[in-house]
């Protein structure tokens, strides 16, 4: 098994080969280098970013520009945007990767199982059937079959204006 941006994760000094920021959701989009951190579409008030530790190929996130930590924080307009791109983004997969199905949601708090509690991000996964394989029972290890670089590739046109 093979899974090169792992290294990134386990290590505490840095996250995908840049120094570990105060904000991951707000450096990556501050940094303009949209191929290199897996920024799919730049909306208004939100953007759609590759997962870089992904659950499933095509993991992707909708992530509003304010570093708030909850959805009660977010205005009307911003709420719009990220529901607009978690359907638009959904649309892209089922185009570009033919899931059998999704799983689109939110886990607000490190209780609720949020990797990153203080910047509010939603989730949209694809899924197929039996693509929680043996290996999940081992160790918990995922075998994801297309490099981060690949999927970026195939997704990108579909965010395309």
């Amino acid at each position: 098994m093979w899974s090169p941006w792992r290294m990134a994760y386990i290590s505490a000094e840095k996250e995908h080969g840049f120094e570990r920021p105060q904000c991951v959701f707000c450096d990556l989009p501050a940094r303009h280098d949209d191929a290199h951190t897996y920024i799919l579409y730049r909306g208004a008030r939100a953007f759609v970013i590759m997962n870089l530790f992904p659950y499933n190929n095509g993991h992707l996130m909708v992530v509003p520009y304010a570093h708030v930590d909850a959805l009660s924080a977010l205005d009307e307009a911003t709420l719009t945007e990220m529901m607009l791109l978690a359907q638009r983004s959904q649309g892209v997969l089922q185009e570009c990767m033919r899931p059998q199905g999704f799983n689109v949601g939110i886990n607000q708090g490190r209780a609720a199982g949020a990797g990153i509690a203080d910047h509010i991000h939603m989730h949209v996964l694809p899924r197929w059937a039996g693509d929680t394989n043996f290996m999940t029972s081992l160790g918990d290890v995922r075998v994801m079959p297309q490099h981060l670089d690949e999927t970026y590739q195939l997704l990108l046109p579909g965010f395309a204006e």
